[in-house]
């Protein structure tokens, strides 16, 4: 699926979206087919549980619903994506794994506060000593309103992402995901793991 014309692109996005390279995300736009996002989004079908902070339910920092899914097809899907942006924002960090991946939906007034998925420390590690390096989110779907993804420290609002579209940014940033005010939104997100970085 990613060739050369999709790394020019890749790269050309993160350009626009972030000028000079801050190498706090890299994006593809668009990226997905509509056909892909709603294979996605079906896999939630009738299993849909609320979700939890740090196996908590905590509404005051997170709403929304999730489903798990370790399907094979969506990791051959991401994968190549998560290698090329780790290269390309030249973070070339150590990744050996992934976890579960999560589709969320966010219903009318979800919301997810500010937060950080790892900081990548031994205090973190999983079972076989990775800790989380990379995340990755996807929206699959563009017909919502609010329900924007936010990342503190950029000069810039991170522009509207619409269906099919790839983030991917190192775990540690702080990020949140605005209430949705209409309609309904899905995304796949997943966190790329590796060994601590001291």
């Amino acid at each position: 699926m990613l060739n050369l014309l999709l790394l020019r692109q890749g790269l050309q996005l993160w350009n626009e979206y972030n000028g000079e390279m801050s190498n706090k995300y890299f994006c593809w736009n668009k990226e997905l087919s509509h056909e892909i996002c709603q294979k996605i989004i079906n896999l939630g079908e009738k299993k849909w549980i609320p979700a939890r902070v740090d196996n908590k339910s905590v509404q005051s920092d997170r709403k929304s619903d999730i489903v798990w899914t370790s399907e094979k097809w969506v990791y051959d899907l991401i994968s190549p994506y998560i290698f090329t942006a780790n290269e390309q924002a030249k973070w070339k960090y150590n990744i050996c794994s992934a976890e579960e991946c999560q589709v969320t939906r966010y219903s009318k007034d979800d919301f997810y506060n500010w937060h950080i998925d790892g900081m990548g420390s031994h205090s973190e590690s999983q079972d076989d000593g990775n800790t989380r390096k990379l995340s990755m989110s996807i929206i699959l779907n563009s017909d919502y309103e609010g329900g924007d993804f936010e990342m503190r420290g950029l000069k810039e609002k991170i522009p509207r992402l619409e269906e099919g579209s790839i983030m991917v940014f190192p775990s540690f940033l702080e990020h949140r995901v605005t209430p949705v005010t209409k309609g309904i939104r899905y995304s796949l997100v997943t966190w790329f793991l590796g060994p601590p970085y001291v």
